[in-house]
């Protein structure tokens, strides 16, 4: 009794999945299954043929046969393919063919061939000017309800805003091509303190202004007071003068003074059975030091310069260890060291307006020291240093114009003969 009734159902099952098969090699009408269950879900695409071409339908469907007998199969879509042509959700329409002016806009040309033909340091020039534009008029001004548009080529600046966006981008162009902003030269010095006790003694030098970031002061001085204060730092037995570049910049154009270098470590293993001891040291290299980056722009009647500074001071505060297993068959029980950073980051961002015959001081304030510093004994006798904390100085950086760039290299190398003989207290 079972048997017979065993028997009937391997016939019905076999029976249905031949009627199964033949549903799915053509469907009704004698197109093939793919296409009909498209249709029914009614997600018809076009065709893309092997040219890279599309159409909305084929003279021969996907798998079947051609007259002559062979049998075309389309390849699957890509996913390149599917993404260009699923269609969008957001309503996207042709708009009216003209740029909408409601606000007033208007749109001009400007050009600054002048200035990005005498600029041969960078390969790109014009996006000085852009980006210039956009630190003094605002991101917001050129992405909001107002339409915008704000691209540069080589020789040209092209702007479509209202008109009183026009008269502040046409004063930032003229102080570009002016030609009596070409190239200048700063002095850039960078140095810090182990305590911060020299501001009592030099209140009466300075002069603050305004700045955003907590704990960074900034201040402005005569030269000769800066000069008087330079030279009573000096006098410091903490005084670390870190970089004292003499920079030819040019007007608009940023430049990088840099003391970066690499600390390697120990940050995973990988096991590897033919190299000995049965692993493999995953090596990181962490970059810490100082970076000081500055970009002037000078006014139009060469009186007051805008500058934007920027700092960027990392250092590891030290590594620290962690033992992993890594065993093998010939060490079960063996073990070894990886290190994790301790890392302290310092950074400045911001813009200044100071007149050019002043000098800027910004005072960082109390960061981590932009190199190692050096090993001190705290008790007589002992040669090694013992342990002690994070590095941490008083961070200053002096700003000075130096005027043109031909007139002040016969000044600046007799200023350096003179400090070269000076003598040391």
């Amino acid at each position: 009794m079972w048997t017979r009734s065993l028997r009937a159902a391997i016939a019905i099952v076999l029976t249905s999945g031949l009627v199964w098969g033949q549903e799915f090699k053509e469907a009704p009408g004698g197109t093939p299954a793919t296409a009909w269950r498209s249709a029914e879900d009614g997600a018809s695409q076009p065709t893309v043929n092997p040219e890279g071409n599309s159409a909305a339908a084929s003279a021969t469907p996907a798998g079947t046969a051609d007259p002559a007998g062979a049998v075309r199969k389309t390849p699957a879509p890509t996913e390149a393919v599917t993404a260009k042509l699923r269609q969008p959700i957001a309503r996207v329409t042709g708009g009216t063919g003209t740029l909408p002016n409601n606000h007033g806009q208007v749109w001009r040309e400007y050009d600054i061939s002048p200035y990005t033909l005498r600029v041969t340091t960078t390969k790109r020039p014009e996006q000085a000017v852009v980006d210039w534009v956009l630190r003094e008029t605002g991101y917001e001004a050129w992405h909001s309800e107002v339409l915008a548009v704000l691209s540069a080529t080589p020789r040209v600046l092209r702007v479509y805003h209202t008109p009183e966006m026009q008269a502040v981008v046409a004063d930032m162009v003229d102080r570009f091509v002016n030609s009596g902003a070409q190239s200048r030269a700063f002095s850039l010095r960078v140095v810090t303190t182990d305590h911060p006790g020299w501001r009592a003694s030099a209140q009466q030098l300075l002069r603050p202004v305004a700045v955003q970031t907590p704990g960074v002061r900034a201040w402005l001085m005569q030269k000769e007071d800066a000069a008087i204060l330079l030279a009573e730092l000096r006098r410091r037995s903490d005084f670390r003068e870190h970089s004292s570049p003499y920079l030819l910049v040019n007007n608009g154009q940023s430049t990088v003074v840099s003391l970066m270098r690499g600390r390697n470590y120990v940050r995973s293993v990988s096991p590897r059975a033919d190299v000995w001891p049965g692993y493999e040291a995953d090596m990181g290299e962490i970059a810490e030091g100082f970076s000081l980056e500055f970009s002037p722009l000078l006014s139009v009647d060469g009186q007051t310069i805008d500058a934007v500074v920027k700092c960027n001071v990392d250092q590891v505060e030290k590594m620290i260890p962690v033992m992993i297993d890594v065993p093998t068959t010939v060490a079960p029980r063996q073990r070894t060291k990886i290190e994790i950073p301790q890392i302290t980051h310092f950074r400045f961002h911001e813009r200044f307006r100071w007149p050019v015959e002043q000098v800027l001081l910004i005072g960082m304030g109390m960061v981590a020291l932009p190199i190692p510093a050096d090993g001190k004994t705290l008790v007589p006798g002992i040669p090694l240093p013992l342990p002690s904390g994070p590095a941490r100085a008083d961070l200053m950086v002096f700003v000075e114009c130096r005027g043109n760039a031909s007139q002040s290299t016969t000044t600046h190398a007799a200023h350096s003969k003179s400090l070269d003989h000076r003598p040391r207290r």
